[in-house]
């Protein structure tokens, strides 16, 4: 299959510079950021964690100065940036870096141009951009950029994380797998977990295990208790296909 080209898009307003490693790491789960290109006025004192970080991955910025106070001017330069590159015809999809809901109608516009988009922000990004993504990611989940040992105090917070994040599965989450499995399952009421991943995220772009303390939705079906599993051999040694039905 071929590698897809992506633009990574930043908003540096509007998005912490912090876990930027992370996001790179994922982004290239999707295929290979061909262009990265960062948005902010430069002279801004509130964007200075982002200068540190540019050279070290080789993100072009591009400067766009703040003519009015109060208003976010990078906006409208990543979208006339944006349509360009889409017009070029050089890339197979999209990144937009941001927790702004003004790029709803950009990641809607992409979408129906064929592209792929892929969204990061933080938890507290508006709804309508989240599904606006064919995937979105919460930076939050993201390994941390700085591989020196962590302080006490910071895996404390990440163990009270993990369990806020447990906390989460609620009724809603059990609701949308089970019904996901209906949707997929064969006459037998087996539905391959392979599939059901991306059939989920068809429904909720938001939607990642790591939202509820698990690296893979198979941990995860696994400890709601309220799945049959069913692990098959493949004939390829370590290799197995796992089928989830409901109880």
């Amino acid at each position: 299959m071929k590698d897809k080209k992506l633009a990574v898009l930043i908003d540096a307003d509007n998005i912490s510079h912090t876990n930027v490693k992370g996001m790179l790491e994922e982004i290239a789960k999707n295929g290979t950021p061909t262009i990265k290109r960062i948005y902010a006025d430069w002279t801004r004192r509130t964007v200075a964690g982002w200068k540190k970080v540019l050279l070290d991955h080789a993100i072009t910025p591009i400067q766009q100065y703040s003519y009015t106070k109060g208003k976010n001017s990078s906006d409208s330069a990543m979208i006339i940036d944006a349509m360009d590159i889409l017009y070029s015809g050089k890339v197979d999809g999209f990144v937009i870096v941001s927790s702004d809901s003004d790029f709803t109608r950009l990641a809607t516009r992409l979408r129906e141009a064929g592209m792929l988009v892929l969204g990061f922000g933080e938890k507290k990004t508006p709804t309508p951009f989240i599904t606006a993504c064919d995937k979105f990611i919460y930076v939050e989940i993201l390994d941390d950029d700085d591989e020196t040992e962590e302080p006490k105090e910071k895996k404390e917070a990440k163990t009270e994380s993990k369990r806020k994040a447990l906390s989460n599965i609620d009724k809603k989450l059990v609701r949308l797998i089970s019904h996901s499995v209906d949707e997929l399952s064969d006459d037998s009421g087996w539905a391959f977990l392979g599939s059901l991943g991306s059939h989920i995220l068809k429904k909720k772009p938001d939607f990642d295990p790591r939202n509820y303390g698990f690296q893979k939705l198979f941990p995860l079906i696994k400890s709601i208790g309220k799945f049959d599993i069913d692990q098959r051999e493949t004939g390829v040694k370590n290799v197995r296909h796992i089928y989830v039905k409901n109880k």
